[in-house]
């Protein structure tokens, strides 16, 4: 299923996605995706409802992000093995985890607002995970089996918020706008190798990234287990997988995002995203 939101922004409804490419109003059947509502068992009480009697939405306007909202937004760094090389850095012995704020949650399809102060401001595609049931101690051989679904993501980032300043990565990854997540939800049984997907992110027309999550460092598999020893993932959780090389970090020289940038954003089998971005008021 390709589950998405759509509607102005705080007003958005619920829908699913049909075999014809219509969206179906969900809106009297499910509760706004978030938490509880992107259970495994939620979603099989989707899987169970007739499509054919939901009515089509029309125009169904501005599609926002999957999710209404996130109990935690989880982060991997360094995950791709050339993506640690053009930074400098060794590929690390175990994830590195770290947050985005919850406020950074944003639609596909929505502007990215470059921060007042920001000198840095770069982008990162990402493989998303949703998880779907409660994980406390999972193993790597039934990880996959706590996953709800799979979106694109675009983690942004302040690279001057994230290293020259005091403190965690959060401080460069938490400005308003910084996570657009979509166009869809899409159930991991549509999925069938997370290990297998393209992902790539085009600026003002220039592809500058162009890889696959078979380069990643820790599988997913590998990080739903490995966050599951340190905490309980809990559902309707985001977990960004790490982003490829071809960040503008890594460019020589450095290249930064700047006002009216526009960023095209995908992972194979998820959909595409469309961010402009705009300065801060």
């Amino acid at each position: 299923m390709k589950l998405l939101r759509f509607g102005p922004a705080g007003q958005e409804k619920p829908g699913i996605l049909d075999g014809d490419g219509n969206i179906r109003d969900l809106s009297g059947k499910v509760d706004d995706f978030a938490g509880a509502s992107v259970s495994l068992e939620a979603l099989d009480q989707i899987r169970a409802l007739d499509l054919g009697a939901l009515s089509v939405v029309e125009n169904p306007g501005r599609i926002g992000c999957p999710l209404a909202s996130v109990p935690n937004f989880y982060c991997i760094g360094l995950n791709y093995a050339l993506h640690a090389k053009e930074s400098n850095m060794p590929e690390p012995p175990e994830p590195i985890l770290f947050s985005k704020a919850s406020t950074a949650l944003s639609g596909p399809f929505d502007p990215v607002i470059i921060p007042r102060t920001s000198v840095k401001s770069d982008w990162e595609v990402e493989l998303g995970v949703v998880i779907g049931k409660t994980a406390l101690y999972v193993s790597e051989d039934d990880a996959l089996d706590y996953v709800a679904g799979y979106c694109t993501v675009n983690d942004v980032s302040e690279r001057s918020f994230q290293f020259d300043h005091q403190g965690q990565w959060i401080k460069g990854k938490s400005a308003p706008t910084f996570g657009p997540v979509g166009p869809y939800l899409v159930t991991a049984d549509e999925v069938s190798d997370p290990q297998n997907l393209r992902v790539s992110l085009d600026l003002n027309g220039e592809t500058v990234q162009d890889s696959s999550t078979d380069d990643m460092i820790f599988t997913v598999r590998q990080i739903i287990s490995h966050m599951s020893q340190f905490m309980e993932l809990m559902p309707g959780d985001i977990i960004a997988t790490g982003t490829p090389s071809g960040v503008g970090l890594g460019m020589k020289p450095p290249r930064f995002l700047k006002p009216g940038d526009v960023m095209e954003v995908e992972v194979e089998g998820l959909g595409r995203q469309r961010q402009e971005t705009v300065a801060a008021g």
